[in-house]
């Protein structure tokens, strides 16, 4: 197998109208109470579920600016893995700033992106900087760096005090964690004799601490972070274990423990530094839409829509044919969800950042 990330994707709604409703939530009240609340932007960290082309500009396999990936993008690949937008594009477009968020080493970036929606994600990543280097993808660490990088920039664009209040008063968005486990632990020798599976939570766990600490001392008061999806229903995953016909129990049990963790720990860092923190359970979406396709008019749980649907993901999928129908597949790719799915664990996403967030 090639050394790429295996990811899943932290997915939101298409939300086009200003009377477009979800979870029983106008967009427009949506948008009223980010207003009320002073939210100026969003600012994404993580893997190749919110990386909108960052890698593009590394020197790293883990590319996704060729077709079929963008296909319901005008057919312009731009470097999501995705056959369209990613979530935290559907998320700045709810909140009514732009239409899609940026890569922030992009060279065409500009002063609307900046100050509304910028993501310094990179595919391949994860909470253990050991995960990045495996792909010479961007660590947390570094992205954390291009955080100080943006408000420099943004200091010199709109001063010094509005850049300080634009960071304050952001949303803050951290997806990764599968790469952890899929692409380090389980597949590399290093930290599986390092560490027995709980201890490498803990460790990963440790590091999102220290993440959110850095981004509080920046100015971050809003966070929402999204969980781990459940491992074992990846269609790439199903082909290792050989049974196409349901998802692997423990590596979902994996998934799911780490998941506790990451809510336990938020509430913790909650009562520590006093920030508004939001959990997006992506698990639990994805594992019904799996188990039960019909709820949501899904045809094939078990196979992705480029290629055969069992391997190919990242460079195994380029210039691959396509499925005709996506909108029956739960997978884009053999480890990347559709575009509709994403639209349908927006309604999770939405009501947490909703209700934790915006209160």
């Amino acid at each position: 197998m090639l050394r790429l990330v295996i990811v899943l994707f932290l997915g939101l709604v298409v939300l086009h109208d200003h009377n477009a409703v979800v979870q029983g939530i106008e967009v427009a009240v949506l948008r009223k109470l980010a207003a009320k609340n002073n939210v100026t932007c969003l600012l994404v960290f993580g893997d190749s579920s919110v990386d909108p082309g960052n890698n593009n500009y590394l020197s790293t396999i883990n590319k996704a600016n060729y077709l079929p990936y963008g296909l319901d993008l005008n057919s312009q690949p731009t470097g999501r893995f995705s056959n369209g937008k990613l979530a935290t594009d559907f998320i700045v477009e709810a909140l009514g700033y732009v239409n899609m968020t940026r890569a922030f080493l992009d060279p065409q970036i500009n002063k609307v992106d900046m100050l509304h929606g910028i993501s310094f994600a990179s595919a391949g990543s994860g909470y253990d900087d050991l995960t990045a280097n495996f792909s010479n993808a961007m660590t947390l660490a570094k992205q954390r760096e291009y955080l100080r990088h943006y408000e420099l920039h943004l200091s010199q664009m709109v001063g010094v005090d509005k850049a300080r209040e634009t960071m304050k008063n952001a949303l803050y968005i951290l997806s990764m964690g599968t790469n952890d486990f899929l692409q380090n632990y389980f597949l590399e020798v290093i930290r599986s004799m390092q560490y027995t599976v709980e201890q490498y939570q803990n460790f990963l766990i440790r590091s999102l601490f220290t993440h959110v600490k850095i981004i509080h001392s920046q100015g971050a008061r809003r966070l929402a972070v999204v969980g781990v999806p459940p491992l074992g229903c990846e269609p790439l995953i199903r082909t290792i274990r050989d049974d196409e016909t349901k998802c692997d129990d423990d590596l979902n049990k994996v998934a799911f423990s780490f998941n506790l963790k990451i809510k336990r720990e938020l509430q913790a860092l909650k009562r520590l530094f006093g920030i508004k923190v939001a959990y997006i359970d992506i698990y639990g979406i994805i594992l019904e839409a799996v188990q039960n396709p019909q709820k949501f008019g899904f045809t094939e749980t078990s196979k992705g829509c480029c290629g055969t649907g069992t391997v190919e993901y990242g460079e195994s999928c380029k210039g691959l044919k396509t499925c005709g129908d996506r909108t029956k597949f739960v997978f884009w790719d053999a480890v990347h969800p559709s575009e509709k799915m994403h639209k349908i664990m927006a309604n999770e996403a939405l009501k947490a950042i909703n209700v934790d967030l915006l209160d």
